[in-house]
């Protein structure tokens, strides 16, 4: 069965577009975080960066970016957080690959980031070096 999104890009549900290319379109969250919260994806279903082909996550990007800058202009933000998780234990809840662009302003409490904690300087080295060897060359 089709995402939610793919719903909304076959046009068989309703959204409140904010910009369209081939690729990628970007709507209003119906259950945002803050005023013009706005979702991008990719018009292709893929559940995650995981399994979303390269050209795609690009192109998202790019959507991404266009939008925050008319975010910036039109709504007069003070910041922007991008937001984008992978996996029910990351708190995906639409398997679909998608961006959240949620804008901020000074004081609104709408996030709240994690604490930093100093890491092992030794485990840090040791957990890099593995992610080194894990990644796989164009």
């Amino acid at each position: 069965m089709p995402s939610v999104f793919s719903r909304i890009v076959s046009g068989e549900l309703p959204s409140a577009k904010v910009y369209e290319d081939d690729e990628t379109l970007a709507f209003m969250d119906i259950n945002p975080a803050s005023r013009g919260h706005t979702l991008v994806i990719c018009k292709e279903e893929h559940p995650d960066i995981f399994t979303t082909p390269p050209h795609l996550v690009a192109a998202v990007a790019r959507t991404a970016q266009k939008v925050a800058l008319a975010l910036r202009d039109a709504l007069d933000i003070d910041g922007l957080n991008i937001v984008q998780n992978n996996g029910a234990a990351a708190g995906q809840v639409v398997f679909h690959y998608h961006v959240h662009l949620i804008p901020r302003w000074k004081g609104d409490h709408v996030l709240r980031p994690w604490t930093p904690h100093p890491a092992d300087p030794s485990e840090l080295r040791t957990i890099a070096e593995r992610i080194r060897a894990a990644i796989k060359e164009d």
